[in-house]
């Protein structure tokens, strides 16, 4: 019972994180009917820019993250502005494509930055885990979750309740029915970059601590966070949260009382089970083209 609760704590954990950036991958494509496969470098930049102001400037945690949030999401505008509204023809395999390529490069530019040395920084708050039937819970596994749970809560509440949220969804459903009814097209879907890749920054900031951040860690956080997204439904906000926590208690699960070779085995193993079985995912959000 205690290696399962250990198991099932450090599951939640990357689950949470999972999470995180598969909301970043649903609410992009729920605002846009795009996949941002360099959602993943977003992470990333977030993860080693909130070590840097924190370790290097001695920057207090609250700013850091805020500081770190806006800077990536600025990053996300930038993309958003130069590669993707710069396309004669965004046909969905081009934008693909550039999104691939943003992730080289994004990659390529942090490594010239950081170098490609891990770096380590301390959690938000020093308390001593939390001993539960003798399983041990860290205090940034609970800030990692609750975090996640909040962005979740918040997304709902902004597509849900705000002009801004219904507009971005009208126009994934229709750019030229919004366009004529006055929604700003171009606007929501810059604004959808933004909070899309500022979320990423949010995971990268949040993951800092209880991970070795390096240059080379988006690609593999971005796969699994889409794994997660379309094992919860692609474009359902809470589904890809639940999407995110499934994924991570099964891979703790699989890797403590089967094999660790399935740490990374296990999420593309669900997400081919599940765009085989029912490939709208466990919450349907959107409809699946099949061609």
């Amino acid at each position: 019972m205690q290696e399962f609760l250990q198991y099932f704590f450090s599951g939640m954990t990357n689950g949470a994180i999972y999470g995180v950036i598969a909301l970043g991958f649903s609410m992009l494509y729920r605002s846009t009917d795009l996949i941002n496969f360099s959602h993943g470098e977003f992470v990333m930049i977030g993860a080693l820019t909130m070590v840097t102001l924190t370790m290097g400037f001695r920057i207090p945690v609250l700013p850091a993250i805020i500081m770190t949030t806006i800077c990536v999401a600025f990053l996300g505008l930038l993309f958003e502005r130069l590669a993707i509204r710069t396309v004669r023809r965004p046909e969905p395999i081009v934008l693909i494509i550039i999104t691939v390529g943003a992730s080289i490069f994004l990659r390529g530019t942090a490594m010239l930055i950081w170098g490609k040395d891990a770096y380590a920084m301390p959690s938000f708050t020093p308390h001593p885990p939390i001993d539960i039937a003798g399983a041990r819970l860290l205090m940034q596994s609970i800030w990692i979750i609750t975090i996640s749970v909040l962005i979740a809560g918040s997304l709902h509440f902004f597509y849900k309740k705000t002009l801004a949220g219904k507009a971005m969804h009208a126009c994934a459903i229709n750019k030229q029915a919004a366009w004529l009814v006055g929604i700003p097209f171009k606007v929501m879907i810059l604004l959808a970059f933004g909070i899309s890749t500022g979320m990423g920054g949010v995971a990268g900031t949040i993951i800092a601590p209880i991970t070795m951040p390096a240059y080379d860690m988006g690609t593999m956080l971005g796969l699994k966070g889409f794994c997660a997204a379309m094992l919860g439904g692609l474009g359902s906000l809470w589904g890809s949260v639940l999407g995110g926590f499934l994924l991570g208690i099964l891979e703790a699960l699989g890797v403590g009382f089967i094999s660790s070779g399935l740490k990374d085995a296990m999420a593309f193993l669900l997400l081919l089970l599940v765009l085989y079985f029912r490939p709208g995912g466990i919450i349907s959000a959107v409809s699946v083209k099949r061609f």
